[in-house]
This record gives C-alpha cells, sequence and structure tokens, in this order.
C-alpha cells in the first residue's frame, strides 16, 4: 500500500533532515539568511513539521496540533536540540499514524482544502513526500553556502 512507501520516505528524509540539522558547525548559522537566501534552515525545518505535523497528525492522527505557518517563518534561534526533536516527534506521529489510513481513505479526497481543487489523499501524500525533499534540497545548500 503507498502509506508504507510513504512511510519509508518519510523516515528517510526526516533521517536526512535530522544529519543536516547536525551538520551545522555554528548553530546560530541554522538561522542565518544573506542575499537571495530569504528562508533560513531553521525555519524550512520548522516549517516542515508543521506541514506533516497539519497534514498527517491533526487530520489522520487527531493528534490536536494547531498548525501557525506565520510563525514557522518568523520564529527564530530555536535551539537546535529542540528542532532534533521535533523532528523525532514527527517522526513517530507518523509511524503511529500512517499504517492506521486505509486504502479507502487513500482513494478519498483528502479531507481538508489545500490548494483551490480536490485531489485524492494517496496524491497529496506524494505531494507532501516531494515537498518535503525540496525543502530538504533547500537546507543542504543553505549549510554548504552559509555555514561558514
Amino acid at each position: 500500500m503507498i502509506t508504507e512507501d510513504v512511510l519509508k520516505l518519510f523516515t528517510r528524509d526526516l533521517n536526512r533532515l535530522k544529519t543536516e540539522i547536525s551538520q551545522y558547525q555554528d548553530e546560530a548559522n541554522l538561522w542565518k539568511v544573506e542575499g537571495a537566501v530569504s528562508n533560513s534552515a531553521g525555519n524550512l525545518c520548522l516549517h516542515l513539521i508543521g506541514n506533516l505535523q497539519t497534514y498527517f497528525g491533526s487530520v489522520y492522527g487527531n493528534t490536536g496540533y494547531v498548525r501557525d505557518r506565520e510563525k514557522e517563518f518568523s520564529e527564530k534561534a530555536v535551539p537546535r536540540e529542540q528542532l532534533l526533536f521535533m523532528i523525532a516527534e514527527t517522526e513517530a506521529m507518523l509511524k503511529r499514524v500512517l499504517p492506521t489510513i486505509s486504502q479507502e481513505q487513500l482513494e478519498e479526497d483528502y479531507p481538508m482544502p489545500v490548494f483551490d481543487h480536490s485531489m485524492r489523499s494517496g496524491y497529496y501524500f506524494i505531494h507532501l513526500a516531494v515537498h518535503l525533499g525540496y525543502h530538504l534540497g533547500q537546507i543542504n545548500y543553505h549549510r554548504r553556502l552559509l555555514d561558514k
């Protein structure tokens, strides 16, 4: 089932995210922006956590998570250890929630409006995995360019 494959992708990429965040030589550089780089690695990390906690945890896991998307991009200087803890919490949530999603749910429209059109939940899960990979790549470049 697609949920098993998506969980493997999320697990792989969340572990890569932990590695990227851990590899910053200077923790303050997690929050650095410079020139055309307008999003810090720390803010992208918060954004990815908020995204997954909302679209899986809140919607399918009934976790009660309430997203503050604006804060994901405005918050600064969250300690690295807290970011790593939040990533681990997100991974644990996905491991609890994804196996509970049925084939029927995957074929239904995603239960909350996200874009200006409806889409099957299975399709949206793939979108979320690609979204994580996209921002993970940005974080990798951010670290290599700005962690000096």
